[in-house]
C-alpha cells in the first residue's frame, strides 16, 4: 500500500513527519524534496496536535459536530 505524509527536512538532512507513520517492519522511501519554503502552519502541525487531539478538547467542540 502507497501512502503518502508531509514532512520537513531539516538543514542537517533529518526529515521530520508530520503524520504518524507505523510499520511492523522497515520500508523502504521515496523523498521528493520541494522547493518552496514549509509553512508555519504546516510546521506547528504537530505540535499543535498535542494539544487539539485529546479527550478535553474534543468535548469542547462536541456541540459543533455535525449528527450522523
Amino acid at each position: 500500500m502507497l501512502q503518502t505524509v508531509q514532512g520537513v527536512l531539516n538543514p542537517d538532512g533529518n526529515i521530520l513527519l508530520l503524520e504518524e507513520v507505523i510499520t511492523s517492519h522497515p520500508v523502504r522511501v521515496l523523498v521528493t524534496v520541494l522547493d518552496d519554503e514549509p509553512s508555519l502552519a504546516v510546521m506547528s502541525e504537530q505540535s499543535l496536535a498535542q494539544d487539539w487531539l485529546n479527550d478535553a478538547e474534543e468535548e469542547a467542540w462536541l456541540h459543533l459536530q455535525v449528527a450522523q
